[in-house]
């Protein structure tokens, strides 16, 4: 059964009439009885009673009907369906994000992905490191990464979405707590609490702002993510300094305050080379578009076709 006879079949049965239905499939009357007699000679079933005032269903006419309403639907569901995909307009993506992204970039990249995508669903991976995102993107395990550069590996492309600048964290009894605004200077003597990964991006930065200032961290304790670190600031153990997305993260006991000489840390988006998914290039392109800002890097993403061409955690 050809899906064209179907049709031709549904459109004579909604009008039980051949001329309105060939008007309505702009091809010939003639041609469109043919191809119903041709229907009902391969299912050898009369579908239509044929009098000179009407043209009526049979009872194998009016099963027919029901379901040919279905099998349709359902062709065009399909075709509907692929076309959005193929247009990165539906899908499945796996965004992985740092631990603080969580909570300062996952609100605003959900709200704008469910705005402009609808019909993509986005599963969140959250608290990775970059070395850990880079490898699940190598591994497909995820196909977009939120992640602090430097990505880890040639076949890893990054596109800076966000420059945050550093703040400082301390204890709310400390004696800096009091301060509107403190120098990285007034850090020569504290102890640091850290991240314990040796490829943190948020240490690297926070190392170049104390040398800056002439000196190097004391480092007095390491955490392996950012709310025991926190933890550990907030018990009076040291300070951090961190991107200022941890204002995030309140939490009792912890004063967070900006730190003019500051160097700063970027957010970028991740994605394995050579991937040429559209749904990932949409999603893609549309939290870039979010967060653009004028430090954003001049070039665009590339049409899905070339996502792998143009396409890193808190450390």
């Amino acid at each position: 059964m050809e899906l064209r006879h179907l049709r031709y079949f549904a459109a004579v049965a909604d009008t039980c009439h051949f001329g309105q239905a060939a008007a309505t499939l702009h091809v010939a009357q003639p041609a469109l009885s043919y191809a119903i007699r041709q229907l009902e000679a391969e299912l050898d079933v009369t579908l239509f009673i044929r009098t000179t005032r009407q043209v009526s269903l049979t009872p194998a006419g009016e099963y027919l009907r029901a379901q040919a309403e279905r099998i349709l639907a359902g062709v065009d569901e399909a075709v509907d369906g692929v076309r959005r995909i193929a247009a990165g307009r539906s899908g499945l993506v796996r965004l992985g994000l740092t631990g603080i992204a969580a909570f300062s970039h996952l609100p605003r990249i959900a709200r704008v992905v469910k705005r402009e995508l609808p019909d993509v669903d986005l599963h969140i991976q959250s608290d990775m490191l970059t070395p850990g995102q880079c490898d699940a993107l190598r591994a497909g395990a995820i196909d977009l990464g939120l992640l602090r550069p430097p990505a880890i590996g040639d076949d890893i492309e990054t596109r800076v979405i966000d420059h945050e600048p550093l703040v400082l964290a301390v204890s709310a009894d400390h004696r800096l707590a009091v301060e509107p605004v403190v120098s990285a200077v007034d850090l020569r003597n504290e102890p640091f609490v850290m991240y314990d990964s040796r490829d943190s991006a948020v240490n690297d930065a926070a190392m170049r702002t104390c040398r800056a200032a002439g000196f190097v961290p004391q480092r007095a304790h390491q955490a392996t993510g950012t709310t025991v670190l926190l933890a550990l600031v907030a018990a009076g153990l040291g300070v951090a300094v961190l991107p200022a997305s941890v204002r995030a993260l309140p939490l009792d006991g912890l004063v967070v305050r900006d730190l003019v000489d500051a160097d700063t840390v970027e957010v970028a988006l991740a994605w394995r080379r050579g991937v040429d998914n559209p749904v990932i290039a949409a999603v893609a392109d549309t939290i870039a578009a979010a967060f653009e800002t004028t430090a954003f890097e001049a070039t665009a993403f590339a049409p899905a076709a070339q996502l792998g061409a143009r396409f890193g955690d808190e450390r």
